[in-house]
């Protein structure tokens, strides 16, 4: 029988700076995305093109993984039931809201609120569903979280764009959406990869409705632009991203790993500014700050120590 053998202590060090940079480029992949879905649909393309190439791109490729876990027998291994749940909770439905709140709202606001409902509703999830302790710092993080949304939400409704706070309410349902997605699969116990092909496969659905009313020819973009778009959306997003976090949590632990979801928004705020020329005011800033300073507050824990 094969035994697995046990890592030298070099050997572990250097696996858990190789996930610590993982877990760096995850958030740079989550973080920048929103910038780049955001200057995409200032640029020609809609959120209908990018949700095609996403769900095109990554839905090909997890295929094989797809059939292989089940098929559609019983949607790659876990019921139909929930298989379409867990497309709800991060295929279309929460892809759609969220690029469509991107043709409104800049992309700070995306990247800011998006996880900071992520986070709330991970740790409301968390207490009813696992039994998780409701700490101190879970309760002034969500308290920093909310005071956030409000300045958010009181600088959209009072600002120039009467759009911004009707992306906003996008950003909003993409965290409700989203944070139950990682609470699904930790309470079926699902394979994070195979839940990805799930979502993908399924979200294929809409490849048919988009080439019915929304496909404007293969020209609304130069043949490099639409490559991108695909490799970032499907590949780097769908793919990648969550299986390099996947990965690198199984390695880090959940404490240290709880510490990197707060850099998605300090990177998609802090990218906005040179690449969209988003200069967010006053109250903007406020409300950045107490969400990011909320969601760190939220994911700090101390690592358990070894006995």
């Amino acid at each position: 029988m094969h035994q697995t053998v046990p890592l030298t202590d070099e050997a572990l060090r250097r696996r858990k700076r190789l996930a610590v940079a993982g877990m760096l480029g995850s958030v740079l992949i989550f973080g920048s995305n929103f910038v780049i879905s955001r200057h995409a649909v200032l640029n020609g393309l809609t959120q209908h093109d990018l949700l095609a190439l996403r769900f095109a791109t990554a839905g090909l490729l997890l295929l094989p993984v797809f059939l292989k876990a089940g098929g559609f027998a019983n949607c790659g291994g876990v019921s139909w039931r929930r298989g379409v749940w867990l497309a709800i909770t991060s295929g279309f439905p929460m892809t759609y809201l969220m690029l469509t709140g991107l043709t409104l709202a800049p992309a700070a606001h995306g990247a800011t609120i998006g996880p900071g409902m992520v986070t709330l509703i991970g740790i409301a999830g968390s207490v009813v569903l696992f039994g998780a302790a409701l700490t101190r710092n879970l309760i002034v993080g969500v308290i920093g979280v909310l005071a956030g949304l409000a300045c958010l939400g009181i600088a959209g409704s009072t600002g120039a764009s009467a759009g911004t706070l009707r992306g906003d309410l996008c950003f909003l349902g993409v965290g409700l959406l989203w944070g139950f997605y990682p609470l699904l699969i930790q309470l079926w116990k699902v394979d994070g990869l195979k839940a990805a092909a799930i979502v993908s496969v399924l979200s294929m659905l809409y490849l048919p409705v988009y080439f019915l009313f929304f496909f404007r020819g293969f020209d609304v973009a130069p043949w490099w632009i639409l490559v991108g778009h695909a490799i970032n959306q499907g590949v780097l997003n769908v793919i990648l991203g969550l299986w390099i976090w996947g990965w690198a949590a199984h390695v880090l632990g959940a404490s240290v790993v709880g510490r990197f979801p707060p850099l998605i928004p300090v990177t998609g705020t802090l990218l906005a500014v040179p690449a969209l020329g988003e200069i967010p005011g006053p109250l903007q800033v406020v409300g950045f700050a107490l969400i990011i300073s909320g969601l760190f507050v939220a994911s700090w824990r101390r690592p358990t120590s070894r006995q």
